[in-house]
């Protein structure tokens, strides 16, 4: 394989500033990309330039007063990194993760670039056409991104469709790439009732966990709404929401009357521990890209109960490698319920789930497919 020069553009990372599962997938897959070609990483953060795992990574503290002004001065400041690097052998590929660099993509689109969706705003917002501001300007550079790249991905076959549709992105033009997993990152040999017990839940009770932003597009209402009918079937039945958005105070209050402990933000170590301890997770996402939880819960052999949208539906046979409902109190409710009614189908769901990364969520496979991309940019 020819070794290249690869510039990958992406506002998070693990190793800096981190906001949700986009740092991670734009992190392992440039880990990927670093075994076999020379991967700068441009992205935010007050530290030093420093190399992990092979992989170059080069910070800038952007600064702006709001989200869109931020982003622009974030993207300015990476296309100065990235001429300081841009030296000797230039970059063969350059690579955009989501809308937060299409300002620095519109400096460089002479180059052979890459843009990858991991979402859309339209998704984000609940499918909802805003009137804001923010949601029409992130919209547009959403829009012109796929307009002026050379290529395209999106992380499910569902999204490149969501794409194509609202931004007139072309099929020849867009691949789909899925996300990929670490799962030894997320398997941990630990004693569940210590764990349950910890959080003030009897070991042998049934542990429901809830993992993700707290905002409309994840669901986490729905969810608090289906455990009213789950503990009329299952008293003992516990829920552990961890994450943290602007629905906390909302969830916290419509929970006061069920078995519903918000932990907030939980470092990954805690998060693994939680989700080794479950009996179930729960994804009652309402528009879902990929959902990278799913990845995360079949590492730990979990079973999952997930809303049937985006890449959860197309990633999940339903009663083989997890259940899948319509994402409304009542069927997430149905879905819990038909889970915990029997362990062992909880486990053998978890297993199968195990299976199926190995067979098609691997990053070093999901790797070569997006090497495969860049080699049909066309300049």
């Amino acid at each position: 394989m020819e070794s290249l020069k690869i510039a990958i553009f992406c506002w998070e990372s693990l190793y800096a500033e981190r906001v949700g599962g986009l740092a991670r997938a734009a992190t392992h897959l440039a880990e990927t990309l670093a075994q076999h070609h020379e991967v700068h990483f441009f992205t935010r953060g007050g530290i030093q330039d420093q190399t992990i795992n092979g992989v170059h990574y080069h910070y800038c503290q952007p600064q702006g007063n709001n989200i869109v002004e931020y982003c622009n001065s974030m993207s300015l400041l990476m296309v100065e990194n990235f001429h300081r690097f841009d030296t000797g052998r230039k970059f063969d590929y350059l690579h955009f993760n989501d809308w937060h660099a299409v300002q620095a993509l519109h400096i460089l689109q002479d180059r052979n670039t890459i843009l990858t969706y991991h979402s859309t705003e339209y998704g984000r917002s609940g499918n909802q056409s805003g009137d804001w501001w923010e949601f029409k300007e992130i919209s547009g550079k959403e829009w012109y991104g796929g307009l002026i790249a050379k290529r395209v991905t999106a992380v499910s076959a569902t999204l490149k469709n969501e794409v194509m549709q609202l931004y007139n992105v072309p099929d020849w033009k867009c691949d789909v790439v899925p996300n990929g997993v670490v799962p030894h990152q997320f398997r941990a040999e630990i004693d569940a009732g210590e764990v349950k017990q910890a959080y003030g839940i009897h070991p042998f009770a049934p542990l429901i966990l809830f993992i993700g932003r707290l905002v409309y597009q994840k669901g986490p209402d729905l969810l608090i709404e289906a455990m009213r009918t789950v503990c009329q079937n299952h008293w003992d039945a516990k829920l552990i929401v961890a994450g943290e958005g602007d629905m906390h105070q909302f969830l916290v209050e419509r929970a006061k009357d069920l078995p519903a402990n918000f932990v907030g933000y939980v470092p990954d170590s805690e998060y693994v521990r939680l989700l080794n301890a479950c009996d179930l997770v729960v994804i009652p996402s309402r528009n879902e890209p990929f959902g990278l939880v799913l990845l995360e819960a079949w590492s730990a052999e979990k079973g999952v109960v997930a809303s049937n949208v985006g890449g959860l539906s197309e990633n999940i046979d339903a009663f083989v490698d997890g259940v899948t409902v319509e994402p409304s109190p009542d069927s997430l409710a149905w879905g819990i319920n038909t889970v915990i009614d029997d362990p062992s189908q909880a486990v053998a769901l978890g297993k199968r789930g195990r299976k199926k990364i190995d067979r098609k969520f691997l990053w070093g496979p999901i790797g070569e497919k997006m090497t495969e991309t860049y080699s049909r940019v066309v300049a």
